[in-house]
C-alpha cells in the first residue's frame, strides 16, 4: 500500500468548498481534526469563496481552527493537497505545479456526474471529460491517474476506479457523530417510516402512494438534534437514492434502533458499504413496491426480531471511528 510521506517541513492542505455543511464537508474537516491530533500539520483550504470575508461554516469550529483561502496554498513539494473528487476541486487543483495531489472519493456521483452533465469524449485521439455547463470545464483522465494517490470511501468507489484503470487507491471511510451512537434502548418506538426527501424521491413517492396506511415522514429542515428524536421514535428508515457513497443515514438511523431498508443502487448494493441483510434491499422498481410495503409491515409488526437482525450493523458502525484512525495511521507516515 502506498503511503503518504511526511517530514519535518510537510504540510497538508484539505480542499473543502467554503459556506457548506453536508456530510462531504464534514468528513474533510473531520480528517483535519485526526490529523492535528497525531500533531501532523494539516489545514483546511477553502474555494468557491467569492466576495464574503464570512465563508467558513461555524458549525465546523468543533473540528479546527487552521484554515486558509485556496490561493494561500504552498505550491511546495514537501507538501500535499487532498482533493474531494468533485470535477470543480479536481480543476481547481491544476493550478499546482509541485506539491502531491491525493483525491479522496467521497462520491463516485460527484464526479461522475458533476454539477452539470459529465460525458466522455475525445480529442486528437486523447479521453477527456468534459461538463457541459456554461462554461465547460475539460480534464484528461490521464491527469487523474496521475495523483499521488487515491483515497476511498467506499468499496463501491474502490471498485469504480478499478474499472476506469486507477488501481493506486487505499480505502479511508468516515464515521458517524457520537450523538447517534449512544445507549436509545429504552425509547419508545412507533409504527413511523422516515426517508430524505432528497434521495430517491420519485421512486419514494410511488411508495407513498401505494401504501396510504403507513405514515411516513421526511427528515428535512431540522436540526442534528430533531433529526435524532425523529430516529429514536421511529421504526423503519428507508433509503431509495443512488447511494453516491457511504451514507451516513442509514447508520444513523440503524445506531438509533431503526431498521433499514434501501435500494441496490451505487454503495447499497456492496454489503461492505451497507452491511444490512439482502433481505431489505430491494430493486427501485415498480414490481417491488409491494414486496417494499410487505416489509415495512413485517418490521412495524415484529419489530424487536427484525430489529435484531442489524445488529452485526450496528456493531460495525460503533467501531468506525477507531477504524479511521488506525487507517489514518496506516496511510500518514511521519519521518
Amino acid at each position: 500500500m502506498k503511503k503518504i510521506i511526511l517530514n519535518e517541513k510537510s504540510k497538508i492542505y484539505i480542499l473543502c468548498p467554503a459556506y457548506i455543511k453536508t456530510g462531504g464537508p464534514e468528513l474533510l474537516h473531520q480528517l483535519c481534526w485526526k490529523l492535528n491530533e497525531k500533531k501532523i500539520d494539516a489545514t483546511m483550504a477553502y474555494y468557491n469563496i467569492g466576495d464574503s470575508k464570512d465563508y467558513r461554516n461555524k458549525e465546523f469550529d468543533i473540528y479546527t481552527d487552521k484554515f486558509v483561502q485556496f490561493d494561500k496554498i504552498e505550491d511546495d513539494n514537501n507538501n500535499y493537497l487532498i482533493i474531494p473528487e468533485s470535477v470543480v476541486a479536481i480543476n481547481l487543483s491544476k493550478k499546482f505545479k509541485n506539491i502531491k495531489k491525493i483525491i479522496w472519493w467521497l462520491s463516485v456521483d460527484n464526479f461522475t456526474k458533476g454539477f452539470g452533465v459529465l460525458r466522455p469524449l475525445k480529442i486528437h485521439g486523447l479521453r477527456y471529460f468534459k461538463m457541459i455547463k456554461k462554461k465547460a470545464i475539460i480534464f484528461s483522465l490521464k491527469y487523474v491517474k496521475s495523483m499521488y494517490l487515491h483515497l476511498c470511501q467506499s468499496y463501491y468507489a474502490i471498485d469504480y476506479l478499478k474499472k476506469i484503470g486507477i488501481t493506486n487507491s487505499v480505502y479511508l471511510s468516515d464515521y458517524i457523530n457520537n450523538i447517534y451512537l449512544s445507549n436509545h434502548k429504552n425509547v419508545k418506538k412507533e409504527n413511523v417510516v422516515l426517508f430524505n426527501p432528497k434521495k430517491g424521491y420519485k421512486f419514494t413517492q410511488k411508495i407513498i402512494k401505494a401504501s396510504p396506511n403507513i405514515k411516513w415522514i421526511a427528515i428535512q429542515n431540522l436540526t442534528s438534534e430533531g433529526v435524532l428524536n425523529l430516529l429514536l421514535k421511529s421504526k423503519v428508515y428507508i433509503d431509495f437514492g443512488h447511494h453516491p457513497g457511504k451514507d451516513r443515514f442509514p447508520r444513523e438511523a440503524a445506531s438509533c434502533g431503526c431498521c433499514i431498508i434501501t435500494g441496490m443502487k451505487g454503495a447499497a448494493k456492496y454489503y461492505e458499504d451497507v452491511s444490512i441483510p439482502a433481505e431489505f434491499k430491494f430493486e427501485s422498481n415498480k414490481k417491488e413496491i409491494a414486496n417494499i410495503i410487505s416489509k415495512i409491515e413485517e418490521c412495524f409488526n415484529n419489530f424487536d426480531s427484525e430489529s435484531l437482525k442489524f445488529d452485526d450493523y450496528r456493531k460495525k458502525i460503533k467501531l468506525e471511528e477507531q477504524k479511521f484512525e488506525r487507517d489514518i495511521e496506516e496511510i500518514f507516515i511521519v519521518k
